[in-house]
């Protein structure tokens, strides 16, 4: 006779989450485990500043307890605008010890846009270096709001600016305790940072990460990249976007060593690899080609391989074998704000050892297969939700389905909800899949054109474009470029009054004055635009046409 199953599973009983057993994950445990096993270890080089894994720990520990004295805790949003310096990557622990969010801004965008941020992240306090003293000045005057703490970085090697806010960092970290007993979230999907990317229409949306997630992809670039105790990582790709693609987190979880780097200079860049032995540094393929043609007396013979990692548009492969000349090994990456930074990777196989370099490039150049931290990835049709065939012609769309995606956009269910159908996020980015499971990229279906590795929203542009009395139509689209990878190319209509009046410097130098500069456009045509049948502009002609300017 069959024995009555009891009612509960066996594994269920008695064997319940206890804190010996279960604590949530957080990056914040990277930096404890790198203070306590490599103490007086080298973690952080800026200019002639030294600092240890110990003393950065306990400078973490002031600003979470600076900042709770302030009446800062869970919930509220700490933005910080800073290039790749100490204070930017020690708010990178301090804030979420304190139970806040931590919002990196973008130092490149316009005050208006940054005053549409802090109120939208309803800012509490804003740390700001110095040197961006001006336009954070004019987005607080239009911001309006103020009951925001402003402190100020003033590091030493900052080029100009003045001292703005209500006390300086350092005196502010004077008044935290260095032995602080931070505590994990009490649940790893508590929010730890929010970033603002750039959408199509509207205002830039705010990306939520969670504990979890920037847990996960940290290992994942450690795992991907090859990270260990003896990398030394040089900040070449900014801190705020994406927060490093989690490499502030990534090169704590080995005790590596961090080198920063408040501008990219090559002037720069090549004597700090020479000097510190720079084994990994990532950035947009700009970078790449800045280092290929920087001038041969700022360059530099080594006689170690450089590991760099790059996303955006794929590098030519000139730029990829200038690179491995020079000593530098190129992985390619692929991923979103959303997805913490880094989701695909190119991995390399050893059949590819004995191509050629233009064949290495065509295999180089593919967004590659999902991180192991990624739990899965596809490429499908958008209507059907089917993935496509594996035969690299059929175009779908990049989904992903992992632990490091974001939890959503910040107030805006809608964008959230349109992100996450059918149990997959969509990327919005158009690709194929080929027969060894490596996905490419062949276009994007939100017209976003990607700049130096910055995204920007051809809408915003447009919208700007119309606010000229001369413009009567006109629409923005990427161009491809040998600098930045794309460029915006605006094709205009003008009214018949500035027929012949109007000049594509004129329009670019309007678009300047009233948007970030890099987003305006880098050429304009004038003509009618080609349109459907229901009066629809077809930018798929104006791409073409705009990939022929750069042939001529």
């Amino acid at each position: 006779m069959a024995k009555k199953l009891p009612s509960t599973p066996i594994y269920e009983t008695g064997l319940d989450k206890t804190a010996a057993n279960y604590q949530p994950l957080t990056p914040l445990s990277f930096l404890d485990w790198a203070a306590r096993v490599y103490p007086d270890r080298t973690a952080v080089i800026h200019g002639p500043y030294r600092s240890t894994w110990r003393a950065v720990d306990q400078r973490c520990k002031r600003l979470a307890t600076a900042l709770m004295k302030l009446g800062i805790g869970k919930g509220d949003t700490v933005s910080i605008m800073s290039p790749n310096a100490p204070a930017m990557l020690e708010a990178h622990y301090g804030v979420p010890m304190s139970g806040a969010v931590l919002n990196s801004l973008n130092y490149r965008l316009d005050a208006d846009t940054i005053a549409f941020i802090l109120g939208h992240a309803e800012t509490k306090v804003l740390i700001t270096d110095r040197e961006f003293s001006g336009v954070i000045s004019d987005a607080l005057a239009i911001h309006g709001d103020t009951d925001i703490t402003v402190i100020d970085v003033d590091d030493p090697l900052a080029e100009g600016g003045r001292l703005i806010g209500d006390m300086t960092y350092e005196t502010f970290l004077e008044s935290g305790d260095p032995d602080f007993e931070w505590q994990p979230p009490e649940d790893e999907w508590q929010a730890i940072c929010l970033n603002y990317t750039s959408g199509t229409t509207g205002n830039p949306k705010g990306v939520v990460y969670h504990h979890r997630g920037a847990f996960l992809n940290a290992l994942g670039n450690a795992l991907v990249f090859r990270l260990g105790r003896e990398s030394v990582y040089l900040w070449t790709l900014p801190m705020f976007h994406c927060n490093g693609w989690s490499y502030p987190w990534a090169v704590t979880s080995v005790g590596g060593t961090h080198v920063c780097l408040r501008k990219i200079d090559p002037g720069l860049i090549f004597p700090l690899i020479a000097e510190h032995g720079v084994t990994h540094m990532c950035g947009a393929p700009i970078v790449l080609n800045m280092l290929v043609h920087a001038p041969d007396s700022v360059k530099r013979k080594f006689e170690h391989r450089i590991e760099v990692a790059t996303g955006g548009a794929a590098p030519p492969s000139a730029v990829i074998a200038k690179m491995g000349a020079m000593g530098f090994n190129v992985t390619h990456l692929y991923g979103l704000t959303e997805s913490y930074g880094p989701s695909t990777v190119c991995a390399w196989q050893d059949e590819w050892d004995g191509l050629d370099i233009d064949a290495k490039a065509l295999k180089m150049s593919r967004q590659g297969v999902r991180y192991p931290t990624l739990y899965d990835q596809s490429v499908r049709d958008p209507e059907t939700m089917q993935p496509v065939p594996d035969d690299g012609e059929t175009i779908g769309e990049i989904m992903l389905k992992s632990n490091t995606v974001m939890k959503g956009y910040l107030k805006n269910p809608k964008a959230t909800e349109a992100a996450f159908r059918g149990g997959w996020f969509h990327t919005g980015d158009l690709a194929v899949q080929h027969a060894d499971g490596y996905l490419e990229i062949k276009d994007r279906s939100k017209d976003i054109i990607i700049s130096g590795g910055e995204n920007i929203s051809s809408l915003e542009i447009e919208e700007c474009l119309y606010r000229h009395p001369g413009v009567m139509e006109c629409a923005v689209v990427a161009m491809p470029d040998d600098k930045w990878g794309e460029v915006p190319c605006a094709f205009v209509t003008p009214i018949a009054a500035a027929e012949g009046m109007l000049s594509g410097k004129d329009l670019i130098d309007w678009c300047k004055d009233r948007i970030a500069r890099y987003k305006a456009p880098a050429r304009v045509v004038f003509g009618p635009l080609p349109k459907t049948s229901t009066g629809k502009i077809q930018k798929f002609v104006l791409r073409e046409q705009a990939k022929e300017l750069t042939k001529k």
